[in-house]
């Protein structure tokens, strides 16, 4: 019979964490849903903030040619010909129980400061997020390397964190205390499916695409710029960076979301494995045990 009692325990014991997993997947599958309907909801004003920027660079660029001149661009958008300086930004999460998604994230971060390091380059890391931060401190503990935690206010929204974010790299770019920031964090594909990557973000390299020409004309309209073109483009950058790092924090966030949702449905799934093989096991001994004290009575009988 002890041995009845301790399966009974044991079944009731995994049906609770099957709960706690069952419950977990569907808050994560929540909160993917909400990150997912922001990142879409953000779609037509990235989109028409990129290419309010690309068609400003692009009249540039043809005025340059037209007049052979040469514009003295915005800082964000100079890079250096031999960077000495790399800020990285890790991105993982708070808390654990989201499968390898924290490893992955610490495993790329660490390939990248290892190839830095070799390079003979100045690097400082700040992770959002303590668990990359925890492993990449006793990584890099007998390198001396300056890894910080960022000190993330409450209650900020997705858009506030972009803008702070935002804001203390470019006072950090324009005091020149580094000279690239890249950043570590997963990138978004489905549910299922999310890379991780390392990105540069500042600064800005913008690409010069074929279909560039067709932004500067849209049907009868033409555009012009007040007072001109640099002073738009020095005032609309800040714009884009802050919403491409708000990009990148939610890719983040749904890549988190998503490992998290597939890890509990995988950990409910078997506990509810393991609640079947233990119920089995238990009715088997139940059955054993009541078969047994039949024949125990009715030897007894016999035996009267």
């Amino acid at each position: 019979m002890s041995g009845l009692k301790e399966l009974r325990k044991r079944i009731q014991a995994v049906k609770s964490t099957q709960k706690i997993t069952s419950a977990m997947k569907m808050i994560a599958a929540s909160r993917l849903h909400r990150v997912q309907t922001l990142s879409q909801q953000n779609k037509i004003y990235d989109l028409n903030l990129e290419n309010s920027l690309r068609r400003v660079i692009f009249a540039l660029k043809q005025e340059e040619n037209q007049k052979n001149i040469k514009y003295i661009t915005p800082k964000l958008l100079q890079n250096k010909t031999k960077p000495q300086n790399y800020l990285l930004y890790v991105f993982s999460s708070q808390r654990g129980l989201c499968g390898a998604y924290n490893v992955n994230i610490a495993r790329q971060a660490t390939r990248r400061i290892k190839e830095l390091l070799k390079q003979n380059k100045n690097i400082k890391v700040i992770c959002l997020g303590k668990k990359a931060y925890e492993i990449l401190c006793r990584t890099f503990v007998a390198q001396n390397l300056d890894i910080q935690l960022f000190n993330e206010e409450q209650n900020l929204s997705y858009s506030q964190t972009a803008a702070l974010l935002a804001q203390e790299i470019l006072q950090g770019f324009k005091s020149e205390e580094f000279d690239i920031c890249e950043f570590i964090y997963a990138r978004f594909t489905s549910a299922l499916n999310h890379d991780f990557i390392c990105e540069k973000v500042c600064p800005l390299t913008i690409e010069s695409l074929p279909e560039d020409e067709k932004l500067l004309i849209n049907g009868d309209s033409f555009y012009d710029y007040m007072p001109d073109k640099i002073n738009f483009l020095g005032q609309i950058l800040p714009l884009y960076f802050a919403n491409n790092i708000l990009k990148i924090i939610l890719s983040s966030e749904a890549s988190e979301h998503s490992t998290r949702m597939t890890s509990m449905d995988n950990a409910t799934r078997n506990a509810q494995k393991i609640v079947g093989e233990l119920t089995l096991k238990y009715n088997s001994l139940r059955q054993s045990a009541i078969t047994t004290e039949l024949i125990e009575v009715i030897a007894g009988a016999e035996a009267v």
